[in-house]
């Protein structure tokens, strides 16, 4: 007689219930998600590009609208497309003023940078006493204004009132006026120096603080001179800051204003209303009444500079390679 069978043993393994599967969560979409990145991108610098195209790029905006038109006598403010760049073009007082802000850069830039340069050598070297001393004397003219360096500078240049005058009166020499027509752009040159010779001091001695200390040392096991660490190390080591520099004063000349604009009060007949660019813009703008010509020749002038001090900085960086 047969019996039911009973189940099989599970080898002492108690079967358990299955849990429930949890479901899956949702994997978020790779474009939400790099759409809430650039968002939050905009957020950061929303602000600064709001204020740059308020106080940067809607008045070149501006500017470059008011050189396509001109006020005529007849019609009043009409559109005349590129005219106006056609008359500066042949404007033979703005190619003066032009030629003299590129004569005045050939000069003054070359001496400016190089004494700047010779200054950061000589602190940098550790052989000048009082060198913090020296680099705040030698840059403190930086923190006197343009107008007020220009000021005193044209009192002494005075020879009637000033110190040029005292000299002639006092040692019974004749020194030529620094005011004349042959001297006033070197007169300008040498206050342009005077202010801005610290400036470049400073980017020099930064960029030479930082070369590394073992160049040094093994430059000295090799036995090198003071003259061969110059142009071994220390100026390669800045060639960076003497790009940086160089662009910054190719802008400075040819946004030279402020200068010639306060001594044109003490040198009438030497500073004519357009002795540079920027100053012919401020006569025909502010005197002449020309607003339309006077936006096309700082157009034209933004473009010259920004070509030139691109040509600088291609040039630096070849050198570099």
């Amino acid at each position: 007689m047969t019996t039911a069978s009973s189940p099989p043993a599970t080898l002492g393994v108690q079967a358990r219930p299955a849990k429930p599967a949890r479901p899956a969560k949702r994997a978020k979409p790779a474009q939400e998600h790099a759409q809430q990145l650039s968002w939050s991108g905009w957020l950061f610098i929303g602000p600064f590009m709001a204020v740059f195209a308020v106080v940067f790029l809607a008045p070149i905006a501006y500017s470059i609208f008011l050189s396509f038109f001109r006020n005529q006598l007849v019609g009043g403010n009409a559109f005349v497309g590129l005219a106006n760049y056609s008359q500066a073009l042949q404007d033979t007082q703005f190619w003066s003023a032009l030629f003299r802000v590129t004569l005045f850069l050939a000069v003054q830039v070359p001496v400016m940078l190089l004494l700047a340069l010779l200054v950061a050598l000589a602190l940098d070297s550790g052989r000048l006493y009082g060198t913090s001393f020296f680099r705040l004397s030698i840059f403190l003219p930086y923190a006197v204004p343009a107008v007020v360096a220009s000021l005193m500078w044209g009192f002494m240049y005075g020879t009637r009132f000033g110190l040029v005058g005292s000299l002639n009166r006092a040692l019974g020499t004749d020194i030529p006026n620094p005011l004349s027509p042959e001297l006033i752009l070197a007169s300008i040159g040498n206050i342009v120096t005077w202010e801005f010779i610290g400036y470049n001091m400073l980017i020099f001695y930064a960029a030479l603080r930082v070369i590394p200390k073992s160049l040094y040392e093994a430059a000295e096991i090799d036995g090198a001179s003071q003259l061969r660490l110059i142009t071994a190390i220390k100026l390669p080591a800045i060639r960076g800051a003497l790009v940086v520099a160089s662009i910054f004063s190719v802008i400075g000349s040819f946004q030279l204003f402020n200068e010639p604009a306060i001594l044109q009060s003490l040198a009438p007949n030497s500073i004519s209303t357009y002795f540079t660019p920027n100053l012919y813009a401020y006569s025909l703008s502010f005197s002449g009444q020309q607003y339309n010509y006077s936006a096309t020749v700082a157009i034209i002038m933004g473009v010259i500079t920004m070509v030139i001090a691109y040509a600088v900085q291609l040039r630096g960086m070849r050198n570099g390679s």
